[in-house]
């Protein structure tokens, strides 16, 4: 079975306490998420990020495929980063850090996502025509919407890169 990962960098012209303020806020996901993946938060997000929170979502990854998904909350350090790993969902891993840090033009957010696919050789082979496809949209749609809510920074490149490392 393979790994994976996605690499998103992107530069926004705000203060790291404000980037914090609305990543940690589980609510916000959904604003950052194409409404065609159907995102619904159903339980568990009535809280900012701490360690041991459970939040349980509904996606769906696919037209007409529906999945309930199930994050655990396992790493928090107070305006620097979180980490949230799968419990149960679509993927076979899923290992999702996020880290901000202060730059002269306000802050550079970065996510760096560990994950493998369920079904083997047939989830490898879907890799490349489905799932890496529907990420690099997810977080491009992201990446618009993020500029929209807080503008963009001049002269900065952003990153989005996915890869097989195992």
């Amino acid at each position: 079975m393979k790994l994976y990962q996605l690499l998103a960098k992107q530069a926004l012209p705000i203060s790291k306490n404000e980037a914090w303020e609305f990543l940690s806020n589980p609510r916000n996901l959904k604003a950052i998420t194409p409404k065609h993946m159907g995102f619904d938060i159903l339980s568990g997000a009535d809280k900012n990020m701490y360690p041991g929170q459970i939040i349980q979502y509904t996606v769906k990854p696919f037209p007409m495929v529906s999945t309930t998904w199930v994050t655990e909350i396992t790493h928090v350090k107070e305006g620097e980063y979180f980490v949230d790993e799968q419990r149960f969902g679509p993927y076979a891993l899923w290992h999702h850090k996020h880290f901000l840090k202060e730059v002269p033009y306000g802050v550079e957010m970065e996510d760096l996502i560990d994950y493998k696919l369920p079904f083997g050789i047939i989830g490898s082979w879907a890799h490349p025509f489905l799932v890496k496809k529907q990420l690099q949209k997810i977080f491009a749609f992201r990446e618009r919407k993020l500029a929209e809510l807080f503008g963009k920074v001049d002269g900065v490149q952003n990153e989005l890169t996915l890869k097989s490392i195992g």
